[in-house]
């Protein structure tokens, strides 16, 4: 039985490993085409929604959340819509929903 090297580094450690090929790890290889046509795909939402305006928008929805949350409403939706060039994005609370009361069916 051969000694095992001490102090190695993790690329020694794996440098004559080779991973079968099995259908989870075969999943995750991405051919080149599939990548192009990612990159692509995400290059022109990253034209329109850039991150200066994702920063501006995330910085408007988190004061409406923190003022939410100070008015006690904790449950929310978010409701967004289009009112002629303007995109409205509006919070709407949950309706609470009404738990039967248990006394009540106790008592019966």
């Amino acid at each position: 039985m051969p000694k095992i090297p001490k102090n190695l580094s993790d690329q020694e450690m794996v440098k004559h490993f080779k991973e079968k090929i099995t259908f989870e790890t075969g999943l995750a290889q991405d051919s080149p085409e599939d990548k192009k046509s990612v990159q692509a795909k995400s290059k022109e939402k990253e034209s329109f929604f850039t991150p200066e305006l994702q920063e501006k928008v995330s910085k408007h929805l988190l004061e409406i959340k923190v003022q939410l949350f100070q008015e006690g409403i904790v449950d929310y939706d978010l409701k967004v819509s289009r009112d002629g060039r303007q995109v409205l994005i509006s919070a709407v609370p949950k309706p609470v929903k009404q738990q039967p009361d248990r006394n009540a069916q106790r008592n019966r």
